[in-house]
C-alpha cells in the first residue's frame, strides 16, 4: 500500500472541522478565520501560524482531489529562470568576476549599467539563478572539498602548534586554569616541546617555541591557528628572523591539524587520566610530570602511524637533515626580546611592570624603545626607532642617587680678550653722552 505523505496528513489534520461536514459560505469563512488563529507544529518550518488563504486553498484541493490534493507539488517552473538570457549572463559574469559580491551589489550593478529597470529584478531571483549555477554561498558549501592524508617527508619539515584547555592547578592558594601549549613534528609525531601555562597568550606560545628550538632545531614550516595570539607581531618577527615559514590554518578547518588532535587525545587518555592531584601543588609540579612522561613514555612508545617506530626513533632517522641553530643559539635570547615604546621622564627614568629604570639622562623627554626580556621580566636597554642602541637601563636606586654626583652643563667662561666688533651698549652710551664722554 502506498504510504500517505506526512505533509498531506498534517494538512488534513488542520482541515479537520472543514473536512467532516458541508459548510455554507459564511460558516466556511468563520471556520477558516478560527483555524488561522491557532498554533501548529508545521513540518519543516519554525513558524506556528497558517494564513487563511493557505488553509482555504488546501480545503478546495481536498474537496476536488481528496488526500492526493494535499500532497505538496513541486513548482512547474523549478530549475528555470524568467530573466532574459542577457540578464542571466550578466549576473553569472558579475559573480564570477568577484565571488564576494552580494546579491544587493549585483542588483545595483545591473541597474547602474542600465541593463534592467530599477526594482524590476529581485535579489531572490538573482539568488535562485546563482544557486542553480552553483555560484551561491549555500551551493558552494554543499560541494565536497577534496582532502587527502599527507605526511611530511622528513622530521623538521613541518611543525604544528596549538593550545589545549587542559586542567586546573593550585597557584598561590587558588585554583587556576592551566593551558597546554604544544608543538608537534608532523613526520615523527615527536612533541618538540610542550608546557602547561597559566594563559594562552603570544608570550606563552613564544616561551614554548624557544625551548623547542633549543632542543629540536629549526623547522622549515610552522602551522598554527588563526587566533590573535598566533598573529602577534612578536611571533611573526621571530619566525621571519629565523627563516621559519609561519602558516595559518583556515578558520573552522580543524582537519588541517589532525595529527595534533590525535596527540591531544593521547594526552588526555594517558596523562591527564593518571594525574594524582595529591602530588600537584604548583604549576611546576604539573610540568615536571609532563616532561618526564613525554621523554620516558610517549616518545618511546611505538606509534601506529609510524609503521611501529617510536616518535623518537623516527625523529632520529633525520638528524642529519635537522636545521640546527648553530651560531644563532648565542643570539636566541635577543631574538625573543620585546620592544616597548616609552617616554623618558624628566628624571631620566622609564617604567616597566611597575618598576622604574634609569636610562642615559640625555634621553629625558624623548620617546624610546625599551628592550625587555618578557620571559625573565628583565629590562635590557633602550633603542631608537631604527633599532640602534641608546644605552643601558638599570633599576632605579633612589637611596644611592641621594649621594650621586649630578652631571651639570658647563658654565660659559668669561671672554679673555675684549670684543672687537660693534657693541650695542657702547653705541647707546656714546649717543646719550656724546663724544666727550
Amino acid at each position: 500500500m502506498k504510504p500517505i505523505h506526512p505533509v498531506a496528513l498534517f494538512r488534513l489534520a488542520v482541515l479537520g472541522p472543514l473536512a467532516s461536514r458541508t459548510l455554507s459560505r459564511g460558516e466556511l469563512q468563520q471556520t477558516l478565520r478560527n483555524l488561522a488563529q491557532k498554533d501548529y507544529e508545521i513540518p519543516g518550518s519554525t513558524r506556528t501560524r497558517l494564513g487563511e488563504k493557505t488553509i482555504e486553498a488546501w480545503y478546495y484541493a481536498w474537496t476536488k482531489h481528496g488526500i492526493d490534493g494535499l500532497v505538496p507539488r513541486p513548482r512547474q517552473d523549478r530549475g528555470q529562470s524568467k530573466l532574459p538570457a542577457v540578464v542571466q549572463e550578466a549576473i553569472v559574469q558579475a559573480k564570477q568576476e568577484n565571488p564576494r559580491r552580494s546579491l544587493a551589489q549585483i542588483q545595483r550593478l545591473l541597474e547602474s549599467t542600465g541593463l534592467v529597470a530599477r526594482g524590476s529584478v529581485s535579489t531572490s531571483a538573482i539568488h535562485r539563478l546563482l544557486q542553480r549555477q552553483g555560484l551561491s554561498r549555500a551551493a558552494r558549501a554543499q560541494q565536497t572539498e577534496e582532502r587527502r592524508s599527507f605526511t611530511a617527508g622528513h622530521a623538521g619539515d613541518l611543525w604544528y602548534g596549538d593550545v589545549l584547555h587542559a586542567t586546573r592547578v593550585p597557584v598561590n592558594g587558588q585554583m587556576r586554569k592551566a593551558y597546554l601549549v604544544s608543538l608537534l613534528d608532523d613526520a615523527s609525531r615527536l612533541v618538540t616541546h610542550s608546557a602547561f601555562c597559566l594563559g594562552e597568550t603570544a608570550l606563552d606560545i613564544e616561551g614554548v617555541l624557544k625551548q623547542a628550538l633549543l632542543k629540536r632545531g629549526l623547522p622549515v614550516k610552522l602551522v598554527v591557528d588563526n587566533g590573535s595570539a598566533y598573529r602577534a607581531h612578536t611571533l611573526q618577527g621571530i619566525c621571519a628572523r629565523l627563516g621559519i615559514h609561519l602558516i595559518y590554518c583556515r578558520p573552522y578547518a580543524p582537519e588541517g591539524k589532525g595529527k595534533l588532535e590525535r596527540w591531544h587525545r593521547t594526552f588526555r587518555d594517558q596523562f591527564l587520566s593518571e594525574i594524582d592531584a595529591r602530588h600537584i601543588t604548583h604549576l611546576d609540579d604539573l610540568n615536571a610530570r609532563l616532561w618526564a612522561w613525554l621523554e620516558q613514555v610517549y616518545h618511546r612508545t611505538p606509534h601506529g602511524g609510524l609503521q611501529g617506530l617510536t616518535p623518537l626513533a623516527r625523529y632520529q632517522q633525520n638528524l642529519p637533515r635537522i636545521r640546527n641553530l648553530g651560531g644563532r643559539a648565542a643570539q636566541l635570547d635577543a631574538l625573543f626580546y620585546h620592544r616597548e615604546k616609552r617616554l623618558v621622564r624628566k628624571d631620566g627614568t622609564v617604567a616597566y611592570l611597575g618598576q622604574r629604570f634609569e636610562v642615559p639622562f640625555e634621553l629625558a623627554g624623548q620617546t624610546v624603545m625599551l628592550v625587555v626580556d618578557p620571559h625573565q621580566g628583565q629590562v635590557i636597554g633602550v633603542e631608537d626607532a631604527e633599532g640602534n642602541s641608546l644605552g643601558q637601563a638599570t633599576p632605579l636606586d633612589a637611596l644611592a642617587n641621594l649621594h650621586r654626583r649630578r652631571h651639570k652643563p658647563e658654565a660659559a667662561s668669561a671672554p679673555q680678550t675684549p670684543r672687537q666688533g660693534p657693541n650695542l651698549v657702547e653705541m647707546a652710551h656714546e649717543q646719550y653722552y656724546g663724544e666727550e664722554a
